[in-house]
Order: C-alpha cells, then structure tokens, then sequence
C-alpha cells in the first residue's frame, strides 16, 4: 500500500481527497436543503420535527453524519495544506495579475471563502445541531423535540437571518468553482461533457444557497 501513500500524500493526490470529500459533501447539501423545505409547511413544524427525530436516531442516517463530519474536517484541513504547498511553490505573485482574465473571483478566493463558510457553520451547528442533542428544549404535540421551535425563534432576530443569507451568497460563490472543479480534479474533462457539467454546477451553485436562503426570509417574515 506504499504506493497509494504516496500517491495520497502528493499534490494531486491531496486535490483528489479535497475532490471527493467535496462531491460527498454536495450531496449533503442536497439532502440537508431537501429536509429544511419542510420549514415551509403550515403545520407548526410537526413535520420538521419528526425529520430531525429520524435524523438524529436512525442508525444509518448516524453513520453518514459522521461520515459527513470527517469529510467537512478532512476537506478544510486538505484545502489549508494544498493552498500552503501552491504559495510555498511560487511563493511571488505574477509580476502582471490579469484578474478575472486568468481565472474567476471565487477561485481565487476560495480558502476566504471556505473559511468564511467554516466559521458560519460552526455558529450554525452551536444554535441548531448541539441544541437539538444536549439543549433543553421543549416537546411538540406528538412528543417529539421542539427544533422548529428553536429555529423559529433564531429566524425571528433579524440579524440571525441577514447572517444566514449573506452566508448562502459566499456558499453559492464557493459551489461556483467548487462543483465543476471537482470534476476537472477527477479527469473528467470532454469538449462535449464539461459544458454541461459548468452548467449544472452553475445552476446548482444558485439554486440551492437561494432556497437554503429563502427558508430564514419566509420565517422572519410569517414571524
């Protein structure tokens, strides 16, 4: 296996972790942003509720949080070392930067942007996930955690919300480049393949940080 070591720990090598630990974690996105449309219901949050029960106890939804947890520790730690090896091997700039001539403005600034996005999360996860496991919070009707009750009352504050959109707006930047460039990592380039793919990447780089978005606006509102 000294072989795949070596391969792992050399600089293509550490693009194609920060590559699949990304993808993995898109696909989180997906089913994270697919359970909080609940919060549009009508029904007091019972529905969301019993989502964040199910996910919460379910063995197998258990084993993908933590799957998803040492993808998101594996994908910051990666992205630091890669953008410290890239610096350290030209460590002086171009005499002339082109700007958005060489590349776009999220590419260029994706470590502020994942580390923007690393600190928004873990405020995240301190109002909503530690307070679904250990805060006291109450029970609905049917007995179930009150975390719409939480969540509510967090989208009530206005500056929670303004953090929360501006947030998606640095998520969406980040997906931008990140998505379609994790397929690149991965070789999977073609004059017929890779125009499609930069465009379900752009479409999914708006349409989901627009709906995880929505979800704060349409509570503060109807709060």
């Amino acid at each position: 296996m000294s072989w795949f070591t070596k391969a792992m720990s050399s600089n293509i090598g550490k693009k194609l972790i920060m590559a699949f630990t990304g993808l993995f974690l898109i696909l989180f996105l997906v089913g994270h942003v697919s359970g909080n449309t609940l919060l549009f219901g009508t029904d007091g949050g019972l529905a969301f509720n019993a989502y964040a029960k199910f996910m919460t106890t379910n063995p197998a939804v258990k084993i993908l949080s933590y799957i998803t947890y040492i993808s998101i520790l594996v994908h910051v730690v990666y992205s630091i070392i890669v953008t410290r090896t890239n610096k350290t091997a030209r460590p002086v700039g171009y005499e002339v930067n082109a700007g958005s001539t060489n590349s776009s403005w999220a590419s260029r600034n994706m470590g502020v942007l994942g580390t923007i996005l690393l600190i928004f999360l873990v405020v995240h996860m301190k109002g909503f996930w530690y307070e679904m496991h250990w805060g006291e919070i109450g029970t609905d009707i049917n007995g179930n955690k009150d975390l719409y009750g939480v969540v509510a009352k967090a989208y009530a504050e206005w500056w929670y919300v303004l953090l929360y959109v501006v947030s998606m707006g640095f998520l969406a930047f980040h997906l931008s480049h990140g998505f379609s460039s994790a397929f690149q990592t991965l070789g999977l380039n073609h004059k017929k393949y890779t125009p499609i793919i930069k465009g379900v990447s752009l479409g999914f780089s708006i349409l989901v940080p627009a709906i995880f978005a929505a979800i704060p606006i349409y509570m503060f509102i109807n709060s």
